[in-house]
This record gives structure tokens, sequence and C-alpha cells, in this order.
């Protein structure tokens, strides 16, 4: 990989890292002021929805990872882009590292996407069974395969106990309106925001390039980078396989790193 050191010499905030550390604070304070005193949720607009949901727009894919959910969500990405990203790009240049910071982003979005569609497919699935022949023992297998921790557990206590007492009532349709609504809002419609997709793959890059170099775990623990960037990669796939419910996009951090990987063995061949 060809080597382009700024003419400046070696700087601690270069300018691409600058820009992009003042672009997530004007983002994330204008959806601070747009929501206090205008009532506007950006997110609604700027962050990632899955493709098939309503508030799904094509920009999304860009805008999404300049968009962060609480002041300990930006601070620790941006420290973490100036702390691995300075090094970057004093090495590459400011053009190919921000090229490579925004692919790494928008690829981490398009494969949560991915992984997110294909999560949602057997529960769209079994909710289109489910409407063709309902019963109150389906409705308590759809449960638990899919909504447990999500739909009330006492709200389907009551709807099985009153449709098998015969109480009146379009209980099949009811219900399948009610599973249909929980999957557009908790399934398809939980918005992704966040600079992690890009920052996980400046993660990766640093790994691959400065592999020797140590890295302090919690600022003690000295670790070679290749094996923090492997040990992380691993967390976040194993974690996002077993799920547990925490609000990560795991599968969008592993995306940023999948498409750094291609594009650093990419540019390693055209070196």
């Amino acid at each position: 990989m060809s080597q382009n050191y700024s003419p400046q010499g070696f700087r601690m905030l270069p300018t691409g890292v600058k820009h992009l550390l003042i672009l997530n604070a004007l983002f994330y304070i204008a959806a601070l002021v747009f929501r206090s005193s205008m009532g506007i949720d950006l997110d609604r607009w700027l962050a990632l929805y899955y493709i098939g949901s309503d508030s799904f727009r094509p920009w999304q894919y860009l805008t999404y990872m300049f968009m962060h959910g609480s002041f300990e969500h930006i601070f620790f990405n941006m420290f973490a882009l100036w702390m691995f990203g300075y090094i970057l790009e004093n090495f590459w240049g400011t053009r190919r590292f921000v090229i490579f910071y925004l692919l790494c982003g928008i690829g981490a979005g398009v494969f949560h996407t991915l992984v997110t569609g294909l999560m949602a497919m057997p529960v769209l699935n079994d909710i289109n069974i489910y409407a063709s022949n309902p019963s109150p023992e389906a409705l308590i297998q759809i449960y638990n395969d899919h909504f447990e921790g999500i739909i009330n557990p006492q709200w389907i206590t009551e709807v099985t106990n009153a449709w098998r007492s015969g109480m009146q009532g379009d209980f099949a349709l009811d219900t399948t309106s009610a599973l249909m609504e929980v999957y557009n809002k908790s399934v398809i419609g939980i918005p992704t925001v966040g600079a992690s997709g890009a920052i996980y793959g400046i993660l990766l890059a640093f790994g691959m390039m400065f592999p020797e170099e140590r890295i302090y775990l919690y600022f003690l623990v000295p670790i070679k980078a290749k094996w923090f960037v492997i040990g992380y990669a691993v967390v976040e796939l194993v974690t996002g396989i077993i799920g547990t419910n925490d609000g990560i996009a795991h599968f969008a951090h592993l995306g940023g790193m999948l498409v750094g990987l291609i594009l650093i063995l990419m540019w390693r061949r055209r070196r």
C-alpha cells in the first residue's frame, strides 16, 4: 500500500479526523436542539431504518453514522476515531482515510440491513402461517418463539383464556394485527444510529497496518493490536449470534470490519 504522509509532518489532529469530529458534534447538537425546542426528532429522517420500513430513506445509509443516541455514545466513538484515526490518516493521507471511513460506515449499514432481513424473515413467515390457521395454542407458540420479552405475557394469557372460554370477539384478526404491529415496531422498526460501524473498520485497519503495536486495554493492560482486533471481532460475532437485546447493532460492527478488510486487501493488490 502506498504511503502518503502529510507534507506538514505527523499531526495529532489531521484534517479528515478533525472535520469528522466536527460533523458528528454538529449533528449531535442539532438533534438535541431540534428535539427540545421544536419537538422534531431528526432520527426519524437521518437514522437508518430497515429497508422494508415506512420510515426508510436511501440517504440514511450515510447520515445514520453521524447520529448518536447519547453523550456517552458519541464520546466513546469520537475518542476511538481520534485514537486510531489520526495515525491512519497520517499514514494514508486525508483523501484515502475519509473514503475508507465513509465506505466502512455505509457498508456496515448495508450489512446490518441484510442481517436484519434474514432475522426478520422467519418472524414474518410464522405470523403469516398463524394468520392462516390461528388458535390460542399457535399464539402462545409464536410468542415463545419470537416475542418473549417484547409482548407483555399477561396480555397473551388474557387473550388466550378469553379465546378458549368462547367469549365474543374476533380474536384471530385482532391478534394477527397486534403481532404485525409489534413486528413493524420491534423487529424492523428500530432505527440504527452511530459511527460504530465506521469506527470498527478503522480499528481493523489499525490492527492490520500496525499489528505489533500495543494498545492499553482500559488504559492498564497492554495487548498487541492484532489480538485486540481479533478479540473484538469474536466478541461481536458471538454476541450477535446469541442475541442479548442490548440495543447494539453487533452485525453492523462486523460489517464495518468486513468492508475495511476488503478495502485494505484491494489496495494492497493494487500497490
